[in-house]
């Protein structure tokens, strides 16, 4: 091969690189703006004020009350709720699902655990080096606020604790309604981390979002709420969220 052969490969190899380099810069900044507007969507507001009534079921059309709740969400990647933390400085929007595509862009809620407003244990889980940073941070007794369209629920953080990928008994309902997050852990690990990092937090108030104006409320931090607790035993063949 000639000298100039040579230096026409290099070349091409230089300028098909740059164009490499050019579109992975392209998708990189794309996946931070998508995941920074996502962060950022505003929580929809209050549903209006209604005048139907509660009725019990019967024959004819169903009639639906004030104490409704609303229809779960469908579609993966749908908006269900804006997750704060204020002592760590932590704002997601929960997003449906967990697939790697919810998750590359928000917090997302556990398949199978329940929505804000049902009763049980809600999942929510988050990528440990983006969305759920700062969880590491979270201490017994921390505040967290879980807000949908017509209600703000206010958790107090009452263990944490780490398990692996298989331990889908954190997810199991208690004996009173909670949240339950997850990470990946260890926090700095690179790859696939093979354990996981809980939070787990018990509901200590709620309040609909008309009687505040859209703020968060303020809350009283009881000593008993941090409490010991020990989900069920079991074990299953399914596995937390990566």
């Amino acid at each position: 091969m000639s000298f100039g052969q040579t230096g026409r490969g290099l070349k091409w190899l230089e300028r098909t690189l740059l164009v490499v380099g050019v579109l992975l810069l392209v998708w990189c900044g794309v996946r931070v703006a998508d995941s920074y507007y996502v962060a950022r969507l505003p929580i929809p507001a209050p549903p209006s004020e209604s005048t139907s009534v509660a009725t019990l079921p019967g024959e004819g059309p169903a009639e639906t009350g004030p104490t409704a709740q609303a229809p779960r969400p469908q579609a993966a990647g749908s908006w269900v709720a804006k997750l704060e933390a204020p002592t760590v400085k932590l704002t997601a929007t929960v997003l449906e699902g967990t697939d790697d595509a919810t998750l590359g862009r928000g917090a997302g809620h556990i398949e199978e655990t329940p929505l804000p407003g049902e009763n049980g244990n809600i999942g929510i889980a988050g990528h440990r080096d983006t969305t759920f940073r700062a969880v590491r941070h979270l201490q017994l007794g921390d505040p967290i606020d879980l807000t949908t369209r017509d209600r703000v629920y206010r958790y107090f953080v009452m263990k944490t604790f780490i398990v692996d990928p298989k331990d889908v008994y954190v997810l199991d309902p208690g004996d009173r309604p909670m949240l339950t997050l997850v990470t990946c852990y260890p926090f700095e690990f690179i790859g696939h981390a093979p354990r996981r990092y809980i939070i787990q937090a018990v509901l200590v108030d709620e309040v609909e979002r008309k009687a505040v104006a859209g703020q968060t409320p303020e809350a009283p931090r009881p000593a008993s709420v941090v409490s010991s607790f020990e989900p069920r035993d079991g074990r299953t063949e399914a596995s937390l969220p990566n």
